[in-house]
């Protein structure tokens, strides 16, 4: 088994986990205007369903590497190019919270959003063509890392709701804004540039 990156991944995994996204946005308004814990069941539907995700990603990436043993480093390119293009995303990220007046959302509710979430998709087959595509024909290791994956998640999810109001007023600070996206958009760039290999 080739060795992972422990670096790259877990730049790669905190900070797409860790900005905002469907899950984080959703999951700060709830814990603003309910609180955390009536929030926690949404939050643990998004978990549950995260996890689902990243188990078939993984899944679904073996299957394409036992039909084409030499996509790997096809994957690793076509990665870094959508690493790339997060990099850019996240500087031209402006944060815009707006309003927002949800009703409380359940379990179920968590699971259909990550479901729909083509974001998360595309996340953990990118983790699992690249980062990770030495583990997935192992069950054990494949479940580990998903697990791994959703507990990543749910301290996100967890920190958003938890802190969902202090983190809007900062971010709404274009000097903050400017600085954080700058600072993401390198460690990605970084991230992109050792996973495409060709520097190696």
């Amino acid at each position: 088994m080739d060795t992972i990156n422990l670096g790259a991944f877990l730049t790669f995994v905190i900070i797409t986990t860790f900005t905002p996204g469907p899950n984080n946005i959703t999951s700060s308004s709830m814990g603003v205007l309910y609180g955390y814990r009536k929030s926690l069941r949404y939050i643990s539907g998004i978990v549950t369903g995260f996890f689902g995700i990243m188990l078939l990603a993984g899944i679904i990436s073996q299957t394409l590497y036992a039909i084409f043993p030499s996509l790997e480093s096809v994957m690793r390119i076509i990665g870094a190019g959508y690493i790339l293009w997060l990099a850019y995303k996240t500087l031209k990220s402006s944060y815009n919270f707006g309003e927002d007046s949800s009703p409380v959302l359940g379990f179920l509710n968590g699971v259909l959003l990550q479901a729909l979430n083509p974001k998360a998709w595309i996340y953990g087959l990118t983790l699992y063509t690249t980062f990770l595509a030495s583990i997935t024909n192992n069950i054990i290791f494949l479940l580990l890392s998903a697990l791994f994956l959703a507990c990543v998640a749910f301290c996100a999810t967890s920190t958003w709701a938890l802190t969902g109001a202090v983190i809007k007023r900062y971010l709404t600070n274009p000097n903050i804004q400017k600085g954080i996206n700058i600072t993401l958009a390198v460690l990605l760039i970084y991230t992109a540039v050792d996973l495409s290999g060709l520097f190696h």
